[in-house]
């Protein structure tokens, strides 16, 4: 298996696939094509989440500041920090490696 397979270019919806999942973990490879948060939403979350960006670029907002991500860049969001994905590019596919703990 390779975590680049299938990837779908100019799809309308995030595409979320497991990879690894158990009661302890779960790691998901997210391909964004443009997609963000609406402008209301916020994720508040239960478990931490480690994110890689693999390819693309995004930009990841908090309350506080933003994170602008490229290929290679990493974040790690602890659980009820309030976030959103405020931008994904449009001429590349985002690919993201995220783990839940």
């Amino acid at each position: 298996m390779n975590i680049f397979d299938d990837i779908k270019v100019g799809n309308d919806k995030e595409e979320f696939i497991d990879i690894l999942k158990n009661e302890n973990i779960r790691i998901e490879r997210i391909v964004s094509n443009g997609q963000k948060s609406q402008e209301d939403f916020w994720y508040d979350q239960d478990e931490n989440e480690f994110v890689i960006l693999l390819e693309g670029e995004a930009i990841l907002e908090f309350e506080d500041k933003e994170v602008k991500l490229s290929k290679g860049d990493y974040c790690d969001i602890k659980a009820h920090i309030k976030h959103r994905v405020k931008y994904t590019s449009l001429e590349k596919p985002t690919i993201w490696l995220a783990v839940f703990y």
